[in-house]
């Protein structure tokens, strides 16, 4: 590419957000069957902290770009693509490489976007819109006129699950601290000020008999509470597990969760984004558009707490540590 470069933000070693490192790469171009997207919005997540914490089991050997979802537009196309043409908006489940002004992958990982869905909102429902879409249809198969407990119910993936879970039918109770109540109660849940007591008191005082299913996004010893939560015979599904930390803390964490739900009389199970689209990337192809159309049809609308430019992904994921932002972090490269 006669010596054109371009930025990204490296991951270099193990540590917190100071260790992401601005830099300058060699352009390359798209080999067979890869496109060449040049960046305009990312998101941050989760996963940007586990991958800090050198933990998380799908990222490359360091040093690379994060960078888990992009929308962007196609920059170059390799031999033998013929479904994307340069200019095209096109979305992604990038895992990592979102960080950067361009990224350069095959060309089955992207899936367009529609006109009236903008780059934000685009990369701030592919991991968020996705997980909640597939853990509330696809795993515990949610009908109207249930109920439904949210922790996290602020967060990124809490927010994207009250709207679906609302759209869905669902009564739905969302645990935050009390200064994010008004957003879970803005977007349809009845909020439950988790600090207040034992979640699963908080909760049963309110639905005597349980609630049908729990999502989880904090793990740990909350996980006792989420299923004593759930009606017997309810779900309770884990995912993120953003309080869990040491090998031993995780396998008691995950035991409880299966083992520890069944003998409750309840249904324990753990969902990973990355795990099933890496088993059958046919469902996430499946459902993102679904996804899309309702951001278009303006029956869900992403929640983005803040957004920064691409560069700035160490402050991003600094604010994301420190758990005060509500909905989604978008870095944005117009």
């Amino acid at each position: 590419m006669n010596g054109a470069r371009y930025r990204a933000v490296m991951l270099t070693k193990v540590g917190g957000p100071e260790v992401l490192q601005v830099v300058e790469l060699p352009v390359a171009a798209p080999g067979p069957g890869e496109l060449r997207v040049r960046v305009r919005a990312a998101g941050v997540g989760s996963t940007d902290l586990l991958m800090l914490a050198g933990d998380y089991p799908y990222a490359p050997k360091m040093p690379f770009v994060p960078g888990y979802e992009i929308a962007g537009v196609v920059d170059a196309v390799g031999a033998g693509v013929t479904n994307f043409s340069v200019g095209q908006r096109v979305a992604a489940l990038t895992l990592y490489g979102g960080y950067g002004e361009l990224l350069v992958r095959g060309a089955e990982h992207f899936l367009p976007i529609p006109d009236d869905v903008s780059d934000v909102q685009a990369a701030a429902v592919i991991l968020n819109g996705v997980t909640a879409w597939q853990m509330i249809h696809r795993v515990a198969k949610m009908r109207a006129g249930q109920t439904a407990l949210v922790t996290g119910a602020a967060g990124g993936v809490g927010t994207a699950a009250l709207q679906l879970l609302r759209l869905a039918g669902v009564k739905t109770y969302g645990a935050a601290s009390l200064p994010k109540h008004g957003t879970v109660r803005k977007l349809g849940a009845i909020s439950i000020d988790y600090r207040a007591g034992p979640l699963d008191r908080l909760t049963r005082a309110l639905e005597p008999a349980g609630v049908d299913a729990v999502f989880d996004a904090v793990g740990g010893a909350n996980i006792g509470r989420c299923i004593g939560a759930a009606r017997r015979g309810g779900t309770v599904v884990g995912y993120g597990f953003m309080s869990v930390a040491g090998r031993l803390a995780i396998l008691a964490m995950f035991a409880n969760l299966y083992l520890g739900a069944r003998l409750r009389g309840r249904r324990g199970t753990f969902y990973g984004i990355t795990l099933l689209y890496r088993k059958d990337p046919a469902l996430l192809r499946e459902d993102l558009p679904k996804i899309f159309a309702l951001v278009a049809g303006k029956q869900i609308d992403p929640l983005v707490g803040v957004t920064l430019p691409l560069l700035e992904a160490r402050r991003a994921v600094e604010l994301l540590a420190g758990g005060s932002v509500e909905g989604k972090i978008v870095l944005t490269n117009p």
